[in-house]
């Protein structure tokens, strides 16, 4: 105010970096089943929680939308969650394989994990497990250290459980009641 007038250049503030606003500030419109509460009127959500969490899986991994189409190969190192259509094979040796409830698979699968809620035509070998959710439907030969399938689920084919992948320390091609008379307990006495 005192000093040396300032000319019009200098008087401007420096224009602001551009904002990416488009997703962020876009608020979901008000429904009479999900009012919007108080205190968030007005504040701009983050692009994360516009997206819905419901069909997003859990953790990190790869996801194969509803709408996607597939035919071939599918092999990777990192979880996969299907809700779209796939044809051919799947090979994720270590990681988890989740079909949605969408999802209609008509491949060959191998992972260490398998949940089911959608549909799959093919042979299913897991490292670790197999489950089948109340929705979901399996046509098609199943071969896991551990299984299981709830009520409702549809299951048509053979189960072969793998006992080496359950414990690999045990002798499995020995009968069992040789290597329990084996165990050092037993020859202590």
């Amino acid at each position: 105010m005192w000093g040396p007038k300032k000319t019009e250049s200098e008087a401007r503030p420096a224009p602001a970096a551009p904002a990416r606003i488009e997703v962020a500030q876009r608020v979901p419109e008000r429904s009479p089943t999900r009012p919007v509460v108080a205190s968030l009127e007005g504040r701009a959500m983050s692009a994360d929680a516009a997206r819905p969490s419901v069909s997003l899986p859990v953790g990190p991994g790869a996801r194969l939308g509803a709408s996607l189409r597939v035919k071939g190969e599918i092999s990777g190192n990192e979880d996969l969650h299907v809700d779209g259509t796939v044809e051919g094979l799947i090979q994720l040796e270590d990681r988890k394989l989740t079909v949605g409830i969408a999802a209609k698979l008509t491949a060959d699968v191998m992972a260490r994990e398998i949940v089911v809620y959608g549909s799959v035509k093919g042979n299913l070998r897991a490292h670790d497990r197999i489950e089948i959710k109340k929705d979901g439907s399996v046509v098609g030969d199943l071969t896991t250290a551990r299984i299981m399938i709830e009520d409702g689920a549809y299951f048509k084919g053979s189960i072969e459980i793998d006992r080496h992948a359950v414990d690999s320390s045990a002798d499995f091609a020995q009968p069992a009641y040789s290597r329990v008379g084996a165990s050092p307990a037993a020859t202590a006495d």
